[in-house]
């Protein structure tokens, strides 16, 4: 099979989007290397997405603007699609190009999330209406929708009024260095003890919850944040400088996966309180690193975690700090939580993930 992919987020996205195209594209081609594999992309390819995946790929003319990039992607990609004789094309980040319909190939979206239908309050108007009328192409134009998880499936239904027979739930994994066990002199710059937060700083993460919990309930820790900040870090900083949390308050903004698995792996628990998402990664991120997890057990965290997480409903300062207290007082619990991590991830291995994909591709 010849199988093309809207590679962007690929190279310009450090996690989410980014990190599931890229395990996407690495997984395949490793594991069934019988295949051609054609990458559409706007950007530059070095840094994210090492060279040697990169062997087809086909970029817009050099020296076009960013507004001739954007619409050779969104309005043009059809003719490359023929040329290169693709039988699958799959749009990885919830967009199929414009004139998808001129070519011969089947067309299959992977829809991560409809979040900003969900929460339309924390998006701005024209973000809403862009991601709306794109992803509402895509999945009206796609022979196949793939949805990262039953949750997620579940939206499209509802949002978009998509036969259930369209779409497959097909889960994702994550890079395995996250299972490997880091050395020590690997984590010379991190706390002794700390809880982690992982993922964009903003609103809908819910961060702040975790600053609330440590310092209403006097819980003596420190807190790691890693991800990229917008303005709602300004509020967590704010309440870090206002209650004296400012020296136990590490962030981190753009760090690689070369450095995320000491992280994950010397935390003595991983926090991801969302109120919303359409997968989270970061949960299969701390169960390969052996790192306990509380999550919400609303939604897709919860589908993902399974009984693996210390889960709580709707996580908010009273009752998260209740988890966090019980599980630092408890070795035992949080030796539990670990195993049951691992046994979860199987789940997500890299290989049984990759299996279902090639399946669902032979398939079409």
């Amino acid at each position: 099979m010849i199988i093309g992919f809207d590679a962007k987020r690929a190279f310009v996205n450090r996690a989410g989007l980014g990190n599931y195209s890229r395990d996407v594209i690495r997984s395949l081609q490793d594991l069934y290397p019988e295949n051609k594999y054609v990458l559409f992309s706007t950007e530059n390819p070095y840094g994210l997405v090492e060279e040697k995946y990169c062997e087809n790929l086909i970029m817009p003319p050099a020296g076009s603007s960013k507004i001739a990039q954007a619409r050779w992607r969104s309005m043009h990609l059809g003719k490359f699609i023929e040329q290169q004789g693709i039988d699958i094309f799959h749009g990885l980040s919830n967009e199929l190009p414009r004139d998808i319909n001129k070519t011969k190939a089947v067309k299959v979206v992977t829809i991560h999330d409809l979040i900003f239908l969900k929460f339309p309050q924390l998006y701005k108007y024209f973000d809403r209406k862009i991601y709306d009328y794109k992803f509402r192409y895509a999945c009206e134009k796609s022979d196949r929708i793939i949805a990262t998880s039953s949750q997620t499936k579940k939206d499209i239904m509802e949002f978009y009024g998509i036969s259930d027979k369209k779409i497959d739930v097909l889960y994702q994994t994550c890079n395995p260095k996250f299972a490997q066990k880091i050395s020590d002199d690997e984590t010379n710059n991190l706390p002794d003890h700390y809880l982690l937060s992982f993922g964009t700083i903003e609103k809908r993460k819910n961060t702040h919850r975790i600053l609330e919990a440590v310092h209403e309930h006097n819980i003596d820790i420190d807190i790691v944040m890693v991800g990229r900040k917008t303005e709602y870090f300004d509020e967590i900083k704010a309440y870090a400088d206002s209650h004296g949390l400012s020296s136990r308050l590490h962030v981190y903004e753009r760090l690689g996966n070369a450095d995320l698995p000491a992280i994950y792996q010397m935390a003595d628990i991983f926090i991801y309180p969302s109120m919303y998402e359409g997968f989270g990664i970061p949960i299969l991120e701390a169960f390969f690193s052996g790192t306990p997890v509380i999550t919400n057990s609303n939604g897709s965290t919860g589908e993902i975690a399974g009984n693996a997480a210390f889960t709580i409903n709707a996580p908010h300062k009273d009752n998260l700090a209740e988890a966090i207290k019980y599980l630092l007082d408890n070795e035992e619990e949080r030796k539990k939580l670990v195993q049951r991590g691992y046994e979860r991830s199987k789940r997500f291995d890299r290989k049984l993930i990759t299996e279902e994909l090639m399946t669902f591709y032979s398939k079409l």
